[in-house]
């Protein structure tokens, strides 16, 4: 399924070759995002992926950059997450030197001017201000502050206006320098190029260089709370739900896999059944599980009338009991297998979606595993494995609830935040 290679002093190489397929996606991952920040440099991750795009060596200007991949009818784009930063491009494969031409210059070769910094300041603004308005992404964000407390791993990853606006400019540059080291970085590619072509390219364009980078520190003990409510006035009531998961790699992340799958992936999942279906409280609730090198969480998002807060809260608190307490059907086991493991197997046959794969087990894994070695973690889950972790994760004590509703809409949750 791949292929990888470790380049002295340079980046690490992995690849996928997809016979005959006409595209080609590279992602590059900057083993640098937000839990390295300190109060003072809130935001410096985010920030440094915004300006890359303002202009590098070869692509002076932000028309430039987005011209030499969108002329060529691709795409590219870069998001920060809490351990690491990835850029990507997608192209046809004829435009195969482009790809990693282009990456490389947004990665190692941002020219970082002062004027685009701070036309960019007001850019991020924007964004944070963007999100914060729409309540059905904002929970998430209360629910980590909510979670993991005053942590980078409960800071909002863009920071908020105050820190854009007051973060130095040569504090950008140094966190460049420091991080964005060849040494530093994963590119992983995944379209019909052989591995040899694609680590040449990597030699070529990325060069190589060590860099000195910081150590993050270890996440807190969670909940640091166990309610937070922000009061607006607005149609719907969104809530976030959460309990301490697992952290990457862990033995039973795949058992923690199908488990989230049970309770709330896909509309044949119990929370979709019986919150949607049956009671008719929520169009839109899921559940999904996050992971870092040493904390993770399993959530549950819903948005509901703001009169039927408490009613949903108790539903969602009875699904999760019932996981606990109640053994789970092989036949609905199976069910829930069969949804993850087809719905993988048909993502990994387009090449972003593969390289992403890649890219993030080479970068932040401790191995990188096969659809086959998954497909074979995923057979051996028993109903057993499925029962004992629910009863080691679902628990009064790991409760923590987000909640953004009108005033007076969310009275006694506290004392009704515990499981049956």
């Amino acid at each position: 399924m791949f292929q990888r290679t470790e380049l002295p002093a340079g980046p690490r190489v992995i690849s996928a070759r997809l016979p005959g397929a006409r595209s080609l996606s590279v992602a590059a991952y900057v083993l640098a995002g937000s839990r390295l920040e300190t109060r003072n440099l809130w935001g410096v991750a985010h920030f440094m992926e915004h300006v890359t795009f303002k202009g590098t060596q070869a692509y002076p200007t932000t028309r430039s950059v987005s011209e030499a991949v969108e002329a060529f009818g691709g795409s590219s784009n870069a998001a920060t997450d809490r351990e690491s930063t990835v850029y990507w491009v997608r192209l046809p494969v004829r435009e195969q030197e482009r790809a990693f031409n282009v990456l490389s210059e947004l990665v190692v070769r941002p020219l970082l001017r002062e004027a685009d910094i701070d036309r960019e300041r007001e850019v991020i603004v924007e964004e944070i201000r963007s999100y914060r308005d729409d309540p059905a992404q904002y929970v998430f964000n209360l629910f980590d502050e909510a979670f993991y407390g005053d942590s980078p791993l409960g800071w909002e990853i863009a920071g908020d206006e105050n820190s854009v606006r007051s973060l130095p400019s040569d504090e950008i540059r140094s966190f460049w320098s420091a991080a964005y080291r060849p040494a530093n970085i994963v590119v992983a590619a995944a379209g019909d190029l052989p591995h040899e072509q694609v680590v040449g390219l990597v030699q070529e364009h990325f060069g190589s260089g060590n860099g000195v980078i910081a150590g993050f520190a270890a996440a807190p003990s969670a909940p640091a709370h166990r309610l937070r409510v922000e009061y607006r006035p607005c149609a719907q009531a969104h809530i976030c739900l959460g309990l301490p998961g697992l952290p990457r790699d862990h033995p039973d992340q795949w058992t923690l896999e199908l488990l989230n799958t049970l309770l709330g992936d896909g509309s044949s999942s119990r929370l979709f059944l019986s919150l949607r279906e049956e009671a008719g409280l929520a169009y839109d609730v899921h559940s999904f599980q996050t992971d870092y090198a040493d904390a993770g969480s399993l959530q549950v998002y819903a948005g509901v009338d703001p009169s039927d807060v408490s009613s949903a809260v108790a539903a969602i608190l009875a699904e999760l009991a019932r996981l606990r307490d109640e053994p789970v059907p092989e036949s609905e086991l199976a069910k829930a297998r069969a949804y993850t493991s087809g719905r993988l197997e048909l993502r990994l046959e387009e090449s972003r979606p593969l390289a992403s794969w890649l890219g993030v087990q080479e970068a932040l894994h401790e191995q990188v595993l096969t659809l086959d070695d998954v497909l074979a973690a995923l057979s051996a889950v028993t109903p057993e494995d499925i029962c004992a972790l629910a009863g080691r994760l679902i628990r009064d004590e790991g409760l923590c609830l987000a909640v953004i509703a009108p005033r007076g809409r969310a009275k006694g949750l506290e004392r009704a935040l515990k499981l049956a």
